[in-house]
């Protein structure tokens, strides 16, 4: 196999998969407008998402049942929407923890030795 095969595309999905596990962690915390749930993720774990990637993702957990949304007005004048999850969300999302978290130790076991450079 070559070595100058494109991963792009495989980050780009794998960015995907994770995203809404992401949307609905930050959420956790409560209420946010959508800026606020980017600026938390880049914050809180150096994920840097943009603003065209988020609003769709909260869309599709809005249509599932996970997430609400609640237009306001704001200080700046301009309405915010502003999504918050739902009790079902919340079971969800908690689920989600755990088993990403087990998926992940999972996936450590096997990529660890790879990283630290160690033979199989």
């Amino acid at each position: 196999m070559p070595d100058n095969i494109p991963i792009d595309n495989w980050q780009a999905q794998m960015r995907k998969g994770w995203l809404e596990v992401a949307i609905l962690a930050t959420l956790w915390r409560g209420r946010m407008y959508g800026l606020e749930i980017l600026r938390d993720l880049e914050e809180r774990s150096d994920l840097v998402i943009a603003e065209g990637t988020v609003y769709p993702v909260l869309n599709r957990l809005r249509t599932v049942g996970l997430v609400e949304a609640q237009w306001e007005e704001s200080d700046s004048g301009h309405p915010r929407k502003y999504y918050s999850l739902t009790p079902t969300g919340r079971k969800r999302t908690r689920l989600l923890a755990t088993q990403s978290s087990e998926f992940l130790s999972k996936m450590l076991v096997l990529i660890q030795p790879l990283i630290e450079g160690k033979p199989r």
